[in-house]
């Protein structure tokens, strides 16, 4: 005996067409051969909900149900009266009720021309090969991880893990697509996309401006006093820069060609006391120019 078509819906008796629509769609979109296959119970519970569907949605076979002329598979109750025979859910003029309908409606949910029934797979021979969802990733990197690249693992739902190639010098925010490595396709379909958001952590002394790399340097009061050539640790290898006699901390220089990909180095020095307590340089600061000291915030305003 068929089940209530009401109750495989989800819906009350008083419900209107867009209300029972809408509940079949949300359904069909998760019971859908097609979308579970291999899928017994799925496939089952599909055909019952589209049967019920298929009943409700035509208001004159909606009414007789209703009434108590037909019962919930379409059957006539009445042995004696006209209309509905061994076949059920008839119209007058074709074949099962709502087909055309349920065309449209699966086209707009599936992408896809329903076409005839297949009775082997519960599905419809008409169906088009569709690709498959895409599935989005988070995968957060150091800032030296990004400007260097390298491959990096995410790890899936399903307990894998997804390899992912780094670009050198990647942006923060960027989104990166493995295409194919998404959900799997229907009737043969390509399988989708994922797509990886990149979120790239800060660093202590690099900042980014497009492809130009700034860096606030850190020098020591000896070399900002007698100036000469540094050596600064960089991703990609160190690189050597001149620092004139006398740099006071905040001197701009630029390095071209030593940024990202093939941007520009800034640096900005930065005076650093590696430690303000030696005695040796209390005793140095206090014998300069005989102990006065040299007011730098005499011309501030």
């Amino acid at each position: 005996m068929a089940k209530d078509p009401y109750k495989l819906l989800g819906i009350s008796k008083g419900a209107t067409d867009a209300e029972i629509r809408k509940a079949y769609r949300g359904l069909a979109k998760k019971l859908h051969p097609d979308v579970n296959p291999g899928n017994k119970a799925a496939e089952t519970k599909f055909k019952e909900v589209t049967a019920a569907y298929t009943l409700l949605s035509d208001k004159d076979l909606r009414a007789r149900f209703d009434s108590g002329q037909v019962d919930a598979s379409g059957q006539q109750q009445n042995p004696f009266g006209g209309g509905f025979g061994q076949g059920g859910f008839q119209r007058p003029g074709g074949g099962p009720g709502g087909m055309d309908d349920m065309s449209d409606l699966f086209s707009s949910l599936f992408g896809m021309n329903m076409g005839a029934r297949n009775p082997n797979r519960g599905g419809f021979s008409g169906a088009r090969p569709q690709k498959g969802a895409d599935i989005r990733y988070k995968l957060k990197l150091s800032f030296m991880d990004a400007l260097t690249g390298g491959t990096k693992k995410v790890r899936m739902g399903n307990g894998q893990s997804l390899s992912v190639k780094i670009p050198v010098g990647v942006d923060d925010n960027a989104t990166l697509r493995l295409r194919g490595k998404g959900q799997t396709g229907v009737n043969g379909g390509p399988a989708g996309d994922a797509k990886v958001d990149i979120s790239v952590g800060t660093h202590k002394y690099f900042t980014r401006d497009g492809k130009n790399l700034r860096l606030t340097l850190p020098i020591s009061l000896q070399e900002a006093i007698l100036g000469g050539k540094i050596k600064v640790p960089m991703p990609g290898g160190s690189v050597q820069l001149t620092l004139p006699a006398g740099t006071n901390s905040g001197k701009k220089l630029r390095l071209k060609g030593k940024g990202i990909k093939g941007g520009d180095l800034l640096v900005t020095t930065q005076i650093v006391l590696n430690d303000p307590k030696n005695k040796g340089l209390q005793d140095w600061a206090s014998s300069v120019e005989g102990g006065e000291v040299e007011n730098p915030r005499e011309n501030l305003l």
